[in-house]
């Protein structure tokens, strides 16, 4: 005989299927932040950004003596001034070869360091990367007395060969330990399977891990560009001659102690900061790939 209690204690048949759950009472997720505490502080951060950006677009695109907040009528004279009669334009060509030199100069040398580090052992290897970490602390200013007399005994004074050297030594420290990094995050064993079938060390390195490396070389190449686009001191030291020049200095020749020309200014602001953007434009997938791989080891 079944007693009641034996019949509530029974499971339920196989074949009989539970009764769904009841749906969860729509309400507020608190762990959701709310969209404007998001989009606010962003609006806000924009606006601070592009006023600065459009104030120089104002002075630059504006007739001059005009005090009107808007662009019109819109006038390329200043352009034109700065390009044609205050030599931007040779200014740019100097400041694109010693960009593209700089790039090429400290991409080859810190890769060739940097796989060093990352493949090969040696006795002073942690004391030479901290000597390298150490270096970043060391201001470009330090380094201009030093650098003076060794070009002047070169006779390089004047010469964009001089800018050229000085900023790829500037940038090889930090360039070479990026390089080590993204090296690293290479598996060895694709090397060794090179050399395995047949392959010697600088051709397996540029079958193998060359083509592994092109974000870590973007990356370090673009940030040699636009350091040495933008610096301004190596410049303004090692060249005397006008046609030497490069942007940043021709900017700070538009400035004078009695007056200073703000759509001529604005301009050549424009003119400086338009090679940058185009740059960080194509490549900051890559440069965002990059940096992130070469600030983890692997």
């Amino acid at each position: 005989m079944i007693t009641k209690e034996a019949t509530k204690a029974a499971p339920a048949p196989a074949h009989v299927i539970a009764d769904p759950p009841r749906p969860l009472k729509a309400g507020r997720n608190w762990d959701e932040v709310p969209r404007w505490q998001i989009y606010l502080p962003l609006s806000i951060y924009l606006v601070f950004t592009l006023i600065p950006f459009y104030w120089i677009l104002l002075f630059a695109l504006r007739p001059a003596g005009s005090t009107s907040l808007v662009p019109w009528p819109m006038t390329f004279d200043h352009f034109e001034k700065v390009w044609t009669d205050r030599s931007f334009g040779t200014y740019f060509q100097n400041s694109l070869l010693v960009g593209v030199a700089t790039l090429l100069m400290t991409t080859l040398v810190a890769l060739a360091g940097g796989y060093a580090l990352a493949r090969f052992d040696f006795r002073v290897k942690k004391a030479f990367m901290l000597a390298l970490l150490c270096s970043q602390f060391v201001p470009g200013a330090l380094l201009l007395v030093p650098l003076f007399e060794i070009f002047a005994e070169l006779n390089m004074i004047n010469s964009l060969g001089s800018v050229i050297i000085a900023e790829t030594v500037f940038q090889l420290p930090l360039s070479m330990i990026l390089i080590s990094n993204f090296i690293k995050n290479v598996p060895y064993s694709l090397e060794e399977a090179a050399w395995v079938d047949g392959c010697n060390r600088l051709t397996a390195f540029r079958i193998v891990v060359l083509p592994l490396l092109r974000p870590g070389l973007i990356a370090v190449g673009s940030f040699a560009f636009v350091h040495s686009w933008n610096h301004f001191l190596f410049a303004l030291m090692f060249l005397n001659n006008q046609s030497k020049q490069t942007i940043p200095v021709g900017l700070n020749t538009l400035m004078s102690a009695d007056s200073v020309d703000l759509g001529a200014l604005a301009a050549g602001g424009i003119i400086a900061a338009v090679p940058v953007v185009i740059v960080f434009a194509f490549i900051q997938k890559w440069l965002i790939t990059g940096f992130s791989a070469g600030a983890v080891k692997g």
